[in-house]
This record gives C-alpha cells, structure tokens and sequence, in this order.
C-alpha cells in the first residue's frame, strides 16, 4: 500500500515553491512527481522586503502575505496532484516549511519566523498539513536549523565512506555522515549575495552556471573583508540567514573597495561561497571522502569548479545517488512531516544544539480531522 505525503518548500533564495509527492511504503522513500511554482517578480519583492533587518514592518502587509503565500502553497500542492493523477484523499500529511523572513535564535528571546498561514494549506487542500517545524526544537534551546540533516542521514548516510552533503541555497549548510553522531551546521552565504549582486547588475535574477563570476577574477583583499566576520570564527551549533548576510552586509564590505568591477565583485562572491563551505568540511569533517552537492547552487558550475577545487576529493551532485538536488528539501519536509504524524522526533541535537529530541511543528487537520 503507497503512504503519500506531500512537502512544500520555499528557501533562502525566494524564488518558488518546490512541491514534492513522496511515497514512504515499505520503509523506502520514493520521489513521485514534482511541481515548481516560481513566485512572480512582485510577490518575490515584498517578500525580500518584509525580510529586511531592522526595519519596520506593518501587520497588516505581513497579514496579508502570509495568507496569500499559505494560499499559493495549497494551490501548488493541488497542481502536483493534479499533474499526478492522484487524489487528495489519498494523502497521508502534507509537510510545510513555508518561507523563511527572519531567522534570530541567538537572541534573548531567539525565533524563526516562516510565513505562509498552514491553515489556508489545509483549507485548499483538505489535507492535514504539518508545518511550523522550527520553533520547537528553539523552545528546547536549538538553532531550528539546519533541519534537513536528519533527512540526509536517513538518505545518503553510507557505512563504507563518509560523506558530507552540501546544500547551497540562498545559505549553505552541511552535513556530516561519518561513524559519529551526526553534524551539520549553517556554513554562511550560498547564493544569496551572487544572486543580489547579478539582479543589480545584469537584471537577471541568477547567475546562470557561474557564467559572469566566471569571467572575473576574485579580488583577494576584498575575499579576505569577506572572511572577517565573527560568524566564520563561532563554532557550531551554528545557523544564520539572509537577514544577517544582507545586502546592507555585503554594501559595508563593498563600501572599502568603491572602484572595482561588478565582475569581479561577483567573482570573489563566488570564490567566498566556495572558500567558507570548504573551509566548513575541511574543519569540522575532516575525514569526509565524498561530497553531495544539493540544492541551486549544484547547477552553478563554477562554484562547482572552485568547490573541487578547495577540497581534495570527489565532489558530485546528488542527481549521481538518484535524488536531483533540487528535489532534496521538498523530499525531506514530507519526510519530516510523517516523523511528526508518527510522532517522532524530526530534530538531532547533535546538529541544532537543542538539549532533547522532539517532535516538530503544529498539525492543522484537514477535511476529515486526524483520522
């Protein structure tokens, strides 16, 4: 018998909904069909603006983005179903990660805040919805993030070599899978600030394969500005968002440097991705043999280059394990969505710093309540 569920995620990079439906019958996990929904240049604005640190914001905008962002996720979910043939009712649990503004588990008080209401989700679709996932392990002292490495040790965990698995998305992460209990940590910038740094200068919303980087050179005392920042120095437990590394960060920096080439800032971003992810597996898993590459910063190919580069190993996307790396997080939010309707925990203490395993998020039932 096939157990469905659907996961819905939105990253750092704020570009879409990634929607996935995922077969979990017979203890596999089985990618069946996939949606993206692109977000529309407008709603990708007022998201980016409600994202802004330090900034006030008016209710009534957050309001009215998170309602219209939970609508647009149910709507997603109902289109892969659709293009899948498959019926709502044959769904266990959807999984919702929404879309991240602001991310502070640091502070005195510390949050994360996703947006995208998840009982429009349920309303939409008449699913159960799961969502909310981060708060929890925070309210036990964690970081809330990253979350999808207890996903990555359940898929690519190999008992013959260890691996690291690398996700870069607007922010990188990674991941550690060795004969230790499980690492992972947010490693600083993926493709948030080469993202920024091309839609001000090429009017395009990406650096497609690392191409402009490509023909710049990296500036070495501008990379090493860069560097300078306390994040690198802290030791995980560890996570950050675009709220911290921002274009205001990125204009301080820049504001040393006032005459060089929009090129080369781009290339020395690309090479400041590369150096701080390599930089994270070569410190903390040193005896890593093998590196996965998932998310959207697998399709750069020069970030790709510079990554093989720096670590002295094979490094390959997950598309060479059967997982195309853009389906790695959808795939992981159902899976973190059937851990909490199984009731078991979906965090790891040894990669968020929480002081126990807990289940994560809120349910919102659907149509037929909990049954």
């Amino acid at each position: 018998m096939p157990e469905l569920y659907i996961g819905l995620m939105s990253g750092t990079s704020i570009d879409g909904i990634d929607a996935g439906l995922v077969d979990f019958a017979d203890g596999k996990i089985k990618l069946l069909a996939f949606y993206y929904q692109p977000f529309s240049a407008d709603l990708r604005q007022r998201i980016q603006n409600l994202s802004q640190p330090n900034q006030p914001v008016l209710l009534t905008d957050y309001g009215s983005l998170d309602s219209q962002i939970g609508h647009l996720f149910g709507t997603a979910a109902l289109t892969l179903l659709s293009n899948a043939d498959v019926q709502a009712n044959e769904i266990k649990a959807i999984g919702s990660h929404g879309q991240t503004v602001y991310h502070a588990p640091e502070t005195a008080n510390g949050f994360s805040l996703q947006i995208g209401d998840p009982n429009r989700i349920a309303q939409v679709t008449g699913i159960t919805t799961v969502a909310d996932f981060r708060r929890r392990d925070i309210a036990v002292s964690g970081q809330g993030a990253p979350l999808v490495p207890a996903f990555h040790q359940a898929v690519f965990a190999d008992t013959n070599q260890a691996r690291t698995v690398v996700n870069i998305g607007g922010i990188a992460n990674i991941t550690a899978l060795n004969d230790r209990p499980v690492s992972g940590f947010d490693t600083g910038p993926g493709n948030g600030l080469m993202d920024w740094w091309c839609q001000q200068h090429c009017q395009k919303n990406y650096d497609s394969n690392g191409d402009w980087a490509a023909q710049g050179l990296p500036h070495a005392a501008l990379l090493d500005a860069l560097k300078d920042d306390d994040y690198f120095r802290l030791a995980p437990p560890k996570s950050t968002g675009k709220e911290y590394f921002s274009p205001a960060w990125l204009k301080h920096k820049l504001s040393l440097f006032p005459s060089l080439k929009a090129e080369d800032i781009q290339a020395t971003l690309c090479q400041f991705s590369a150096d701080t992810i390599a930089d994270a597996v070569r410190q903390y898993a040193p005896d890593t043999m093998q590196t996965l590459v998932c998310g959207g910063g697998a399709h750069n190919g020069q970030l790709m280059t510079l990554l093989r580069k720096r670590l002295d190993m094979p490094v390959i996307s997950t598309a060479e394990l059967g997982i195309d790396p853009d389906h790695v997080e959808a795939i992981a939010f159902a899976w973190l969505a059937r851990q909490t309707m199984n009731n078991l925990p979906g965090n790891l203490c040894s990669v968020t710093g929480a002081s126990a395993p807990v289940v994560l998020g809120g349910i919102y039932p659907g149509k037929n309540g909990l049954s």
